[in-house]
């Protein structure tokens, strides 16, 4: 599991990675990774050489080669809700090439928060690769995803399930 720390860094830099599955922007610094997606801007980031976002894209790199199975970045992520950290505490358990449903990291959550609710939450996920939340599927199909180019997320999931051979029989 990613360390976390407090998003307590005044440095923030941007960076980007050029993957199969389109440009993947990220914010961190010192402390960590802020935000990973494919909609982040510059904002008011430095686009300096970074050590931590180059740590982040080397491992990208690799997950991309089918060579990394989980990622170890530090994480500084904003102070969240108690459900949504045990949400994504939760993503974080579901190994490379699984998928569960909603339903079932509703349960694995501890939320007692409805299956809708986990997919608004997981819509929200700051760092999504790193926190896992495209191995999360629909119980009668591939569900939604918040990742990728705009029109472009059902397809990236589905990519990035083939990648890890985790796509279920039923969406083959």
């Amino acid at each position: 599991m990613p360390k976390r720390t407090s998003a307590a860094s005044t440095a923030v830099f941007f960076d980007q990675y050029d993957s199969q599955v389109g440009v993947i922007g990220m914010l961190g610094g010192p402390s960590g990774l802020r935000a990973l997606g494919w909609r982040l801007a510059v904002g008011d980031a430095s686009i300096e050489p970074d050590e931590t976002l180059q740590q982040v894209i080397g491992q990208l790199r690799e997950y991309f080669a089918g060579q990394r199975r989980s990622f170890d970045v530090p994480l500084d992520l904003p102070r969240l809700p108690p459900a949504t950290l045990a949400v994504l505490e939760a993503l974080q358990t579901i190994p490379y090439g699984t998928t569960i449903t909603y339903a079932e990291l509703a349960t694995r959550s501890g939320t007692g928060l409805p299956a809708r609710a986990i997919g608004s939450i997981m819509g929200a996920n700051p760092v999504p690769l790193v926190i896992p939340c495209h191995r999360v599927v629909a119980g009668d199909g591939l569900g939604g995803y918040s990742g990728g180019d705009p029109g472009q997320e059902l397809a990236t999931k589905r990519w990035l399930l083939e990648l890890e051979g985790a796509l279920p029989p039923t969406l083959l």
